[in-house]
């Protein structure tokens, strides 16, 4: 503000507030910038767990991790890679590619030990994308409505005429409990950790398709993405049982499914993809559940 009078007493009163100001805001700089310093070195000591299958892995995006068992085909991209990075965490990454929930107790091959060995009572963060293999029913999905879309050269809906509900009646009734298992042995391993577990980005859009770049036939667009949205509903049911946070990642994934052009996909289509590996995220997809999931766990 600007005064004319010109008094010295005025004067003097505004220099001593204005001194005043500086100094409380020089004060509140520091203490910002100590609390920032602090945050930082609790962060640099947080012992983080990655677990879960390809989605967590990032398989097919590079460099693979050189630590990882060879089948496992996990990147050092991955989102569990990028926000220890970010936030200076100390991780184990255990994350391995066709994963399911049966295998955070149980081993996945004679050199993948259970994924549950890697977590302790010292684990502070778990995050995980878990629960599209078990019972091989979302890949067996994908696999065989597109062979059916295929075979009716991408007309009508033979997967949905063939299979039915079968697929989330498995979903309902196996994969739910299943994930509520799993969880609750995190939390019961790491009591003191924040477990999140994220849902999956979009692969299909609501309708309309992209055949053959997804070989699905246009009337099992709706059928796919409904199983999916099935899918990831029981995930987040699974997360809200057990006190665990779910990663809303379907939803910031609107208009980032596999049908999208290269420069806006977060999922790689079955042709014409980036990635060697079909129907999976690629490194801006990885990039984006990093980012959600930072947000969502305030982590800066």
């Amino acid at each position: 503000m600007r005064f004319r009078r010109t008094t010295l007493a005025l004067c003097l009163s505004l220099t001593t507030v204005l001194a005043g100001s500086l100094t409380a805001t020089t004060v509140a700089a520091a203490g910002s910038t100590e609390a920032s310093s602090v945050e930082q070195e609790r962060r640099a000591g947080l012992r983080y767990v990655a677990l879960g299958d390809s989605y967590s892995a990032a398989t097919g995006v590079l460099p693979l991790d050189p630590t990882a068992p060879p089948q496992c085909l996990r990147s050092t991209n991955n989102y569990p890679h990028l926000i220890a990075a970010k936030i200076g965490a100390n991780l184990t990454d255990v994350s391995c590619g066709a994963a399911d929930t049966g295998d955070f107790k149980g081993s996945q091959g004679s050199d993948i030990p259970p994924q549950l060995d890697a977590v302790t009572g010292r684990a502070r963060l778990v995050t995980m994308t878990i629960g599209g293999n078990d019972s091989s029913v979302f890949i067996n999905s994908i696999a065989q409505c597109g062979v059916a879309g295929i075979s009716t050269a991408g007309t009508g809906s033979p997967c949905k005429d063939q299979y039915g509900n079968s697929f989330v009646k498995t979903i309902r009734t196996t994969t739910f409990p299943s994930l509520k298992k799993a969880l609750r042995a995190v939390h019961r391993k790491a009591p003191k950790a924040e477990v999140a577990i994220l849902g999956y980005p979009r692969i299909m859009p609501r309708k309309g398709g992209c055949f053959p770049q997804m070989p699905v036939a246009t009337g099992d667009v709706p059928y796919l993405f409904n199983l999916q949205r099935v899918l990831n509903n029981v995930v987040r049911r699974a997360a809200k049982a057990t006190g665990s946070t779910y990663v809303n990642v379907p939803r910031a994934s609107r208009g980032r499914d596999a049908c999208q052009d290269v420069a806006t996909r977060w999922v790689e289509p079955v042709a014409l993809g980036t990635n060697p590996i079909i129907v999976h995220p690629n490194a801006r997809g990885e990039q984006a559940m990093a980012r959600i999931t930072m947000r969502k766990l305030d982590l800066g």
